[in-house]
């Protein structure tokens, strides 16, 4: 019998438990068909609309999406050091370095004020060190609370942190999202809102603004392939260090990056290495293995030919030549 590709098995893993008439992907017809590579560049001939709450950021901060795109790009073309740890990461992952510079671009150009230089994330990483941090919920800490039986079809069996992640998550969302169980109201917020960001308003951190529960979630990954100590929610400090030192987030982001091109190879059938628009989108919008599969099933139904690019995507390819020219 013929060996199966890792990723093939990731794929099956992640829609071998689905949620009550959740559609499931059969894996040999993924198996059966080459990736098509999409095309570089953007499909749409204008960018999408902004949404409102990045623009109540950039109003806020009295800047403008022109000024904040010059300036971080000003950052990382004087920021050396950082510039080397990029393409370090990204090699590690085997992705062109310029799906991180546009990552990182796109988050400071719309989901972030300012940054003046990568040194002032060293910074607030120390200054986390002395803050007691905990992921939980009325008082109960999420690895407690997954341990519910509404959980048992993720908690069966030893998978990959980034499965057993997007499993509870998908559990939340139909058992407790906005419900009442066992007389307890949860309210109608993500598993990130409801049990990950005990910290200030934010649900993002550090150089790539990621979440503490994307951390988790590429864990295993990370460790495998870089080398770090897995992480687990026991150790909130940690999974804040993580997103805020840049000597770490780093990796982290570039197993992000390459978690979504594994995904549209895998379930959407597409190549989108090479092209940053792409991967910059689903940066910014997460759950890349179900947008793969919504997008099969668009083509599929010949309502879609290319996956197409949002808002923070269409400006990384109509940039495309500035991030180049910084490597």
């Amino acid at each position: 019998m013929p060996k199966i590709s890792a990723v093939l098995l990731l794929a099956a893993a992640i829609f071998a438990a689905p949620l009550p008439g959740a559609p499931v992907l059969p894996l040999g017809v993924v198996a059966a068909e080459a990736a098509r590579v999409v095309p570089q560049g953007n499909r749409k001939r204008v960018q999408p609309k902004i949404p409102f709450a990045s623009a109540r950021r950039t109003a806020a901060s009295k800047s403008a999406y022109d000024a904040k795109f010059d300036k971080i790009v000003a950052v990382l073309r004087r920021d050396t050091r950082l510039m080397r740890n990029i393409k370090s990461a990204a090699g590690k992952y085997g992705i062109d370095p310029v799906h991180m510079l546009g990552a990182i671009v796109g988050e400071h150009t719309y989901n972030y004020d300012s940054l003046d230089s990568a040194q002032s994330y060293y910074v607030k990483a120390l200054a986390y060190a002395g803050i007691r941090i905990s992921f939980e919920l009325n008082g109960e800490h999420v690895e407690d609370f997954v341990q519910r039986p509404e959980f048992d079809r993720c908690n069966k069996g030893k998978k990959e942190s980034n499965i057993l992640w997007n499993c509870y998550q998908r559990y939340w969302d139909s058992r407790f999202r906005n419900k009442t169980v066992d007389g307890v109201r949860y309210p109608n917020k993500t598993f990130n809102e409801a049990f990950f960001q005990p910290l200030f308003a934010g649900q993002s951190f550090g150089l790539g603004q990621l979440s503490p529960l994307t951390v988790l979630k590429m864990g295993d990954r990370v460790s495998r392939v870089s080398g770090f100590r897995k992480l687990t929610a026991r150790d909130a400090q940690e999974v804040y260090r993580a997103t805020m030192d840049p000597n770490r987030s780093l990796h982290y982001m570039a197993a992000v990056l390459r978690d979504a091109i594994d995904a549209y190879k895998s379930v959407g059938g597409v190549d989108i290495s090479k092209n940053p628009g792409l991967t910059a989108t689903l940066y910014n919008l997460g759950d890349p293995w179900s947008r793969a599969a919504q997008y099969r099933r668009r083509r599929a139904a010949g309502s879609a030919r290319w996956p197409s690019e949002n808002y923070y995507g269409w400006l990384v390819n109509a940039r495309i030549d500035v991030l180049r020219g910084l490597l």
